[in-house]
């Protein structure tokens, strides 16, 4: 029996070019053994013949990890490429910053771990809302992962040995984190670009570089092509292909201030959605409990400081308001306090796994201390990171070894020397579990339409351990996508995609109205003003902590800023021209529509599952309560038009080899 049943009836929106009978769609999870499914899969999905793959045409939009990932792999089978990324260089994507490591099973360390125990860590620390089958293969191909990214050269820490080293992350009690000093992310994506270049160099990628989507093409009911806009001179283009594969990362910017890189957006998805992709699960937003807290008006992005600090550093508040209040003024500094007047409420909470539990319950600890008047710094909004023990326990020069580029950046942007006073930590949004709706081969709902990496819901459940994006992106492209994409192709024919077919021009006017409705806009407040009104929004109301009559609230402001934006907002230049604001205003009006959805979403599940966080549902201690009875199934919310309420779908979520039980890390 699958361990995955979808009950879903799709009513295709009005805005899909297609119409046919009403149909039941499954996550296609393949039956029997866990252990097995992916192998029986692959063997199952059929094959293009090497010959036949260089007839066929596949777009790849985004080249971080998970895009870059795909695009060379897809291009080394034979399959002929077109990447898309709105930076001047595949190398800006977002998956640069990734700092702290990538999990994978290998068990160098012989501390216990496994395939198994990897994949029942991810399925408890998302607070059991993932699927399983989906997250065994993610488990079973991280160990693959390694071996490619040391092949490309990828300089991973090795330990005396010579074998590659490990470091712990919050949510498991063994050492499974591949890293690279702090630098993981840009030495994975150096390693996947290399793999990318290589392919633009033999003609089988063709790179757009500064080129954004702006809609997906279909065609009888199937993903064709993409529009684009050409950010250097405003050209609108269409491009045509036998597969769309969207790789353009989370949607954490709808909350204006987050560790995201400042481009960062949600467009790529959202118009699949209006084109009637499903997006799942949208309201589960990760808050990483480890960044540089914020200054002021004036920030338009914030700073994460690595989890794989908390192996060392141990988190802590002063045990009175008294002491904090003279913290806040300066009266006295950290290393002045007392050891017996803090609190490390971390240890004290959890024993078992102390500073390294889970994001979302660090990140709601670090609240509770600002919430009872014991926050740190000048605005009372952190928590202290203290490196004292550690750097008298290993000296100096081995805590630097570890993460001397995560000081020297900390003591950049603070002017604090981390070796000499704790760093101030404070959540912040940082990952976005929700995303584009997709079966375990990757595929949204739309034949044709694929979503990798974070663009897609379908791994982490309701909280991503850390150290599970790169792993999830790495697997998506380099070892899922490849098998899974060349079954659907095997099926369609290499019959090319007519460019002349009258849906490409139909939803190129419909990208230029867009535009030219944004270049008319003359009113007096400026795009960011907005997006920043929005950030406040989602943060006060849809942030770490909701209620009920917190998330209705919000809808009502949510609604009216929108209306006020297409009312007041002015779009300064031309489209024939590099301009940013222009660019801004498309995002910003996707955010505005997305935040109204996740708000809906949130209102919507009347439990506490991870990063989702319901007052009204929780444990005596403070911590979420699920209720598997009512809420235990994928949110899948289906576009029925503009202004018009979007229609719930629900993918049951059915757990054969978990036991769903409350989750504890005490």
């Amino acid at each position: 029996m699958s361990c995955n049943v979808l009950l879903l009836t799709i009513h295709h929106s009005q805005l899909t070019t297609h119409k046919h009978k009403d149909m039941t769609l499954d996550a296609k999870i393949p039956a029997g053994p866990l252990a097995e499914k992916w192998n029986k899969h692959k063997f199952d999905v059929k094959l293009v013949n090497p010959a036949n793959k260089r007839k066929y045409d596949v777009i790849v939009v985004g080249t971080g990890l998970a895009g870059a990932s795909a695009a060379a792999s897809l291009a080394e089978l034979g399959y002929n490429v077109k990447a898309f990324c709105f930076q001047d260089s595949p190398r800006r994507a977002h998956s640069i910053a990734a700092q702290g490591g990538i999990n994978a099973a290998k068990n160098y360390q012989n501390d216990g771990d496994s395939v198994y125990r990897l994949f029942y860590d991810t399925i408890k620390g998302g607070d059991y809302r993932s699927r399983e089958g989906n997250v065994y293969r993610m488990a079973e191909v991280s160990v693959n992962i390694i071996d490619q990214c040391v092949a490309q050269g990828v300089p991973f820490a090795r330990e005396y040995g010579g074998l590659l080293d490990n470091r712990s992350f919050g949510g498991a009690q063994v050492s499974r984190t591949f890293y690279a000093r702090g630098q993981t992310g840009q030495q994975l994506l150096l390693g996947a670009y290399s793999a990318l270049n290589r392919q633009i160099h033999l003609g089988k990628v063709k790179m757009y570089t500064r080129t954004e989507m702006l809609d997906v093409v279909t065609i009888d009911g199937q993903a064709k092509g993409i529009v684009t806009r050409n950010l250097i001179n405003g050209n609108i283009e269409t491009h045509t292909g036998h597969a769309v594969l969207l790789c353009t990362g989370g949607y954490g910017n709808v909350f204006y201030l987050s560790t995201n890189a400042a481009g960062s957006n949600v467009t790529a998805a959202w118009r699949a959605h209006k084109r009637g992709a499903f997006f799942a699960n949208p309201c589960y937003t990760q808050i990483h409990p480890t960044c540089i807290p914020v200054t002021g008006d004036h920030q338009s992005k914030l700073t994460l400081m690595s989890e794989s600090l908390r192996n060392d550093g141990r988190v802590w508040a002063p045990k009175t308001v008294e002491i904090a209040e003279q913290l806040r003024k300066g009266t006295i500094k950290a290393d002045q306090v007392k050891e017996d007047d803090r609190d490390y409420f971390l240890e004290r909470k959890y024993p078992s796994f102390g500073n390294l539990v889970p994001r979302d319950v660090a990140s709601r600890n670090a609240k509770e201390m600002v919430d009872e008047g014991r926050g740190v710094g000048g605005s009372g909004f952190a928590v202290f990171l203290d490196f004292a023990d550690a750097i008298h326990r290993l000296g100096k020069d081995a805590v630097a070894a570890k993460y001397g580029n995560l000081f020297d950046m900390y003591y950049q942007i603070t002017d604090e020397d981390p070796y000499k006073q704790p760093m101030r930590i404070y959540p912040a949004v940082h990952y976005t579990m929700g995303g584009l709706w997709v079966d375990y081969n990757l595929s949204t709902n739309i034949p044709g339409l694929y979503a990798l990496g974070e663009c897609n819901f379908s791994d982490h459940g309701a909280n991503r351990l850390g150290a599970s994006a790169l792993m999830q992106g790495l697997a998506d492209g380099y070892f899922v996508i490849p098998y899974t994409l060349g079954d659907y192709l095997a099926q369609i024919g290499p019959k090319p995609v007519d460019a002349k077919h009258p849906a490409f021009e139909k939803t190129k006017q419909d990208v230029i109205t867009r535009i030219n409705k944004f270049l008319a806009m003359k009113g007096t407040k400026t795009v960011n003003e907005y997006h920043r009104d929005l950030g406040h929004i989602m943060w006060e109301y849809c942030g770490m902590a909701r209620t009920g009559e917190g998330l209705t609230k919000a809808k009502g402001l949510i609604q009216a800023l929108r209306a006020d934006f297409w009312k007041n907002a002015i779009v300064v230049g031309e489209n024939d021209e590099v301009n940013p604001a222009l660019e801004k205003a498309g995002r910003v009006a996707d955010f505005l529509e997305l935040g109204e959805l996740m708000v809906d979403d949130a209102l919507m599940r009347k439990e506490s599952c991870g990063g989702h966080f319901r007052l009204e549902s929780q444990t005596p201690e403070g911590e979420a309560l699920r209720d598997d009875e009512h809420f235990a199934f994928v949110a899948a919310w289906e576009y029925k038009g503009d202004n018009q309420p979007e229609v719930l779908n629900k993918e049951m979520l059915d757990f054969e080899f978990v036991h769903l039980t409350q989750r504890s890390y005490k």
